[in-house]
């Protein structure tokens, strides 16, 4: 495999940008033109001594924005650890530096647009969870990395990377086109990595989590759920637990992903939006789509779904259960889990209940194990897809049951537990392994929800808690607060981001001036004058407690109303996507 250049001195002068790298023995160099923006190689020597040096760890690409080509570069690394002998990385800050030297050739409009695209980037880059290795390929599991051609493994980072989980490969097309600059980008991942040196019984071994989010139907919450044309699924995550112990290696991958068909979920200022599944597409054929990939890349499927039979979430468990049965494929098996019905009045040692429903599977479906010779000595046959409504807080805790279990097989069999021992009875190893677990919850969330997972309480400590239940409604105050009001900004970020909304320097106009309706102000206002006007009267009363109660009443009724409304037509008051026209439901 043709590994990438690990580090560069940035050297920028007026004219152009020349990337070199600190590696040993390197001479090329990538000059970037900032007028034509064409990259070409070229030599140390070519180099201007007055051109100004700075230090990067490496190149995210390049995007386009109102005020033209902009280079984003990560300019500070942390080591996560070491995979197989390889470093992994985690891009911790960013810069993204414009290749005109002025923007005064711009109005004062597109000034304003421009800068609001800059801040768009930066908050996608500032999302905690980018992740690089400049010589693996963190984008396939061990299991896909075994199962390759010689071709592949001669093929540059860039072009054999699996680019559900590339989410930087829009900044990278230019790269992409030319071969020879395969060596100076990589491919960055999205999600959570987490690598532990672990010991039991006297025996230290590597324990590592992956979670590849996809960069393919991305975005937030609300406003991003079910799958699109390609069966793409929302907040789709692929997580990978690795053990590593004296040259031997195993894994155990599962996948999450919002229900798979069209349904969506819009935020109207309401607590707890009411799902809508569309009633003008044909449901089975990305449902299809999406298995069919799924089968392709991982075997045979269970599906465990968390999410309650009952109330406003009932029409999406009985539509996912027809779907499952009317496409009669035998390759897939639907298992609905009541996760909250269950579990309810901390009920929490129910959960063993879904977990020995599925043991036989997933004695059968086994995982990956390579020996110190590197012969491979089981695969993974078949995978859980778990999902509840928001495939986060309720899937994670069952993702870590199911992995826990899998983990204890791979220990056994690699000689680290005794017959008869557990994984729960290792009390140092069992808070390393819950806690990580934990933080790989709280990655997810942030990512999709803005706020971290719920329920990690349990994943953390293995029961329910007071205090975990207090933390649980002050993040879903936050998540509501975030879901209504500033969502919209960070899916146009998202979409930005990922070439899914293209700015194009010529257009004069965009989306991002889109007036408010007068609702938008007004109401409020109202609402805001009669509660304070209501309380007032309260506090300062009248001569007679008639004439009080009669100001009261008036006041009071008049900011209940205006409630009503602002309730009403919620959607005129959340925070909407403004630059990609999302699909309408009936």
């Amino acid at each position: 495999m043709a590994s990438t250049y690990e580090s560069f001195n940035l050297r920028i002068t007026p004219e152009k940008f020349y990337i070199e790298p600190c590696d040993d023995g390197s001479e090329e160099v990538l000059a970037i033109d900032r007028v034509s923006t064409e990259m070409t190689l070229t030599g140390r020597r070519d180099i201007p001594a007055s051109a100004e040096t700075r230090t990067v760890c490496g190149l995210m690409g390049t995007i386009r924005l109102v005020a033209g080509m902009y280079l984003v570069v990560i300019t500070k690394k942390k080591k996560v650890g070491d995979l197989l002998g390889h470093a992994v990385w985690k891009a911790v800050d960013f810069d993204i530096i414009s290749y005109k030297k002025t923007i005064l050739h711009l109005t004062d409009n597109q000034m304003q647009d421009n800068k609001t695209f800059l801040s768009m980037i930066n908050n996608v880059l500032h999302t905690d969870g980018f992740y690089f290795a400049t010589d693996y390929d963190l984008t396939h599991s061990l299991q896909r990395l075994a199962n390759t051609s010689p071709e592949f493994q001669e093929m540059s980072l860039l072009e054999r990377a699996d680019q559900r989980f590339v989410w930087n490969g829009h900044l990278l097309r230019e790269f992409l086109a030319q071969p020879e600059l395969h060596k100076f980008v990589y491919p960055v991942l999205h999600g959570f990595i987490t690598m532990k040196s672990s010991c039991i019984n006297g025996k230290v071994f590597e324990w590592s989590i992956i979670s590849r989010r996809s960069c393919f139907r991305a975005g937030v919450r609300y406003y991003i759920r079910g799958i699109d044309s390609e069966g793409h699924a929302a907040n789709y995550v692929e997580t990978e637990q690795i053990v590593q112990y004296n040259g031997a290696k195993a894994s155990f991958v599962q996948t999450r992903g919002s229900i798979p068909f069209y349904w969506s979920q819009r935020p109207n200022l309401k607590y707890k939006p009411k799902p809508q599944i569309s009633k003008t597409v044909n449901h089975l054929d990305g449902f299809q789509r999406h298995f069919d990939s799924q089968i392709i890349l991982y075997g045979r499927q269970v599906i465990l779904n968390l999410i309650n039979q009952k109330g406003s979430e009932k029409p999406l468990e009985l539509a996912f259960n027809k779907m499952v049965t009317s496409l009669g494929n035998g390759m897939i098996k639907y298992i609905a889990f009541d996760f909250h019905k269950e579990c309810s009045r901390m009920r929490w040692h129910r959960l063993q209940i879904l977990v020995d429903m599925v043991s036989g599977m997933q004695d059968e479906f086994g995982y990956f194990l390579v020996d110190v010779d590197g012969k491979v000595l089981l695969n993974q046959e078949g995978i859980f897809r778990s999902n509840c409504m928001d495939c986060l807080d309720r899937t994670n805790v069952i993702q870590s049951l199911l992995a826990r279990r899998s983990l204890q097989s791979q220990l056994r069999r690699m000689g680290i537990l005794h017959v008869g021992q557990h994984i729960e009875e290792q009390a140092e190893f069992e808070k390393i392994y819950k806690n990580a677990w934990a933080d790989n919850a709280d990655a997810c969330a942030k990512q999709y929800a803005g706020t971290g997972a719920l329920k990690t309480d349990f994943t953390r400590t293995g029961k329910r808690t007071q205090w975990g239940l207090l933390m649980d409604g002050w993040n879903s105050m936050i998540r509501y607060y975030k879901n209504n009001f500033s969502d919209g900004f960070r899916q146009d970020s998202i979409d930005v981001f990922l070439g899914n909304y293209a700015v194009d320097e010529a257009d004069w106009t965009t989306p991002l001036r889109d007036p408010k309706d007068w609702k938008f102000l007004t109401l409020p206002i109202i609402m805001v004058v009669a509660f304070s006007m209501c309380i007032i009267c309260l506090l300062m009363a009248g001569e007679t407690w008639t004439e009080t109660l009669a100001y009261v009443l008036f006041w009071g009724t008049a900011s209940v109303v205006t409630g009503g409304l602002i309730l009403f037509n919620g959607r005129d008051f959340v925070d909407a996507p403004k630059l990609v026209q999302k699909e309408k439901l009936d």
